[in-house]
């Protein structure tokens, strides 16, 4: 009798783990594709803060053919390497207090945009400051 009871629970169980996997799998793709996300954001932004130093390091340290065109040209440079199409390069050189500065701005596109509403692009942007060497 125990045998039989046995038998009838396992058929009427036979659905139970497509519908457990069902309601699983979409959670973990969204949890794996944030996670990628997360990471192609972070490498971005380390992309932009190194670009902003090395724009600003040829407006501190002066060199022939430098200079706020110089840095921007740079600047930009290191952006199309890594396929980066800035929305904005800003180089402000502040003579009262010997500083110079560089301010980038992407707008990083999301690819799972589609799945969340209203998160079409994400706003990076970094800044990096240095006083002027003479």
């Amino acid at each position: 009798m125990d045998a039989k009871r046995i038998l009838n629970a396992v058929k009427n169980e036979k659905g139970q783990n497509l519908v457990e996997f069902a309601l699983v799998v979409p959670m973990l793709l969204l949890l794996v594709i944030g996670i990628a996300e997360f990471g192609r954001a972070w490498m971005t932004q380390n992309i932009l803060t190194g670009a902003a130093r090395e724009a600003v390091r040829l407006l501190a340290v002066p060199a022939p053919g430098g200079g706020p065109a110089a840095a921007g040209i740079r600047a930009a440079e290191v952006l199309t390497s890594a396929g980066i199409t800035p929305t904005a390069i800003n180089v402000v050189d502040n003579a009262a207090f010997q500083a110079v500065r560089v301010d980038i701005t992407y707008n990083f596109p999301v690819a799972i945009a589609g799945f969340i509403p209203g998160l079409d692009n994400i706003t990076l942007s970094s800044t990096t400051t240095m006083r002027r060497e003479y």
